[in-house]
């Protein structure tokens, strides 16, 4: 290969670069979460991304996006900057019935603090899915905390909840997924990156 087949080859593979790295995404169950995505000013990473199940069925899939990886409620709790998680319905749910299990899983989770700091987002997320009736495959949730705007729940890209510039708000929502009593052991898992356990022979 001469000099200038090789400078243009690795002039072409400059180029291709950024665009590989943009379009890098894990997929789930068909949804595909990309590696990085701008937040308030911010670069995040992928810190984990799974399936919620009902029984056999799945319901959605979950990603959940921090500016330093994170593999324990805790540390996700306590890093700095922006943080996301995202949801895209996998099958149809009766939205009311959908606000109902997160605002009762906020109850299960939060700490007696947070839940009372939570309260005013709990009733606006009983408010916002009595408007949308039904949720069906490919409508997402996405639950973000911006340092100095706040926490903010959109359905469907459409801000519904917030801003409420505490961060206890977050906190609150966030550990339907990553509380004691959380909505599916295997995503919590799954979101905080801990790998799965190997199979016993």
């Amino acid at each position: 290969m001469n000099l200038r087949r090789v400078v243009t080859l690795a002039f072409a593979l400059s180029l291709a670069a950024p665009v590989l790295a943009q379009t890098a995404a894990t997929d789930v169950a068909g949804v595909k979460f990309p590696h990085t995505l701008q937040l308030g000013g911010s670069t995040l990473q992928l810190n984990g991304a799974g399936i919620r199940y009902k029984a056999i069925f799945k319901v959605y899939a979950a990603g959940m996006y921090l500016s330093t990886k994170a593999q324990t409620p805790e540390a996700v709790l306590a890093a700095p900057g922006a943080k996301r998680i995202h949801l895209v319905l996998l099958r149809a749910l009766d939205a009311n019935e959908f606000g109902k299990i997160l605002s009762a899983g906020i109850e299960h989770n939060a700490s007696r603090e947070e839940f009372v700091q939570a309260l005013p987002a709990i009733s606006r997320m009983g408010e916002a899915s009595s408007q949308y009736k039904q949720l069906v495959p490919g409508d997402t949730l996405t639950i973000d905390w911006v340092p100095g705007t706040g926490a903010t729940l959109s359905v469907k890209g459409k801000p519904e909840v917030g801003p409420y510039n505490d961060v206890r708000v977050f906190n609150a929502m966030a550990k339907i997924w990553l509380g004691k009593n959380p909505a599916d052991w295997q995503l919590k898992d799954a979101l905080l990156g801990v790998p799965k356990a190997a199979p016993v022979n």
